[in-house]
């Protein structure tokens, strides 16, 4: 028999989840959260090997999001993506990935019938907008990329909203904003740096700036995502009504800014590791996403970010670094 949720995390009556995408940094610490909490039993699913009992496949392959869904999960996470950078240099790889496998788990979905009807979170992008752009991007601006992740996250957001309104699923798709500070090592997305230029010092470690910092963007930490997930699987359908994908609120902060945060938490040392070494390739990218965010039906419906990027570098420290939120690391 499956566990009962009785942690509140999701919706009452979701026994079953499945997480498409779970090795990935946002998946791992999903998963970590669901368990800490005794949220039920847990399909984990990646394209990569990484862990016992779980299931490794690729979505966009005939037949292997009907596998996945044998089971009748009734919560869906679709966390699986090429990012950025990758979809932008492997044309056919991000459509593959990005909109097949997304497609190919909604026809799967669809065609089970029977009364079959799971809660979909997918998770979106920022970079489904495209300049020019507004001083603060508001819910009723058109979606318009200018890369080719962003057109695949945006066709995937259409079609989430369809199979929705058409009563197939019950779903919801969160456009998360630049995820910083990312652990670990770097990825092959566009905004690597955002993480870089904060993580790599903070282990004393030179840290490449390929942008000036006047560059602005729009974050949000590991914590505050997972957060927008749960919230996201729990929330109720009839709020969203026909307007299925939401933009996240978040801070908005200049590299400048990002670096003067650094510096309050860890000290100049710190802030002395950043290089700046132009790259025009990113710059090209990143001059094409959106900087500011006005997300005001989000936090009509409950959702909550960080109050400030102190606060996000604060939240590496102690989630990732595990260290209290006032040291001060390499200060003079």
């Amino acid at each position: 028999m499956v566990a009962d949720l009785g942690s509140g995390l999701v919706k009452p009556g979701v026994g079953r989840i499945l997480i498409i995408g779970a090795a990935g940094m946002i998946g791992r610490k999903l998963t970590e959260r669901l368990v800490k909490e005794g949220a039920g039993e847990l399909i984990l699913h990646d394209v990569v090997p990484f862990g016992e009992n779980t299931v490794v496949s690729d979505l966009a392959a005939p037949g292997e999001a009907e596998k996945l869904l044998a089971r009748r999960p009734d919560l869906i996470f679709h966390l699986a993506a090429v990012v950025s950078g990758e979809a932008e240099a492997d044309f056919e790889k991000g459509y593959r990935v990005n909109l097949d496998g997304t497609r190919r788990l909604f026809e799967a979905i669809r065609k089970i019938q029977n009364g079959y009807k799971p809660r979909v979170v997918f998770t979106s992008s920022i970079a489904v907008f495209g300049a020019p752009f507004p001083e603060a991007i508001g819910d009723e601006f058109l979606s318009a990329p200018l890369t080719s992740y962003g057109t695949q996250k945006a066709i995937s957001e259409l079609l989430l909203a369809d199979y929705s309104r058409r009563g197939f699923f019950d779903g919801i798709g969160i456009r998360l904003p630049t995820i910083c500070v990312r652990p670990g090592k770097p990825n092959l997305a566009a905004s690597g740096f955002f993480s870089g230029i904060i993580r790599e010092p903070l282990n004393q470690q030179e840290a490449i700036l390929p942008v000036p910092e006047t560059v602005r963007h729009w974050f949000a930490s590991p914590r505050a995502a997972i957060g927008f997930l749960l919230h996201a699987a729990r929330i109720d359908g009839a709020q969203l009504g026909p307007r299925r994908n939401l933009s996240m609120p978040g801070v908005c902060a200049t590299v400048a800014e990002q670096i003067e945060a650094l510096r309050r938490v860890a000290g100049d040392r710190a802030a002395r590791l950043i290089r700046r070494q132009p790259d025009p390739a990113i710059l090209r990218i990143v001059e094409g996403w959106p900087r500011h965010f006005d997300s005001q039906r989000a936090l009509a419906l409950g959702f909550r970010a960080d109050t400030s990027f102190e606060e996000i570098i604060r939240i590496h420290i102690e989630d990732e670094l595990q260290r209290t939120p006032r040291l001060r690391i390499g200060s003079e």
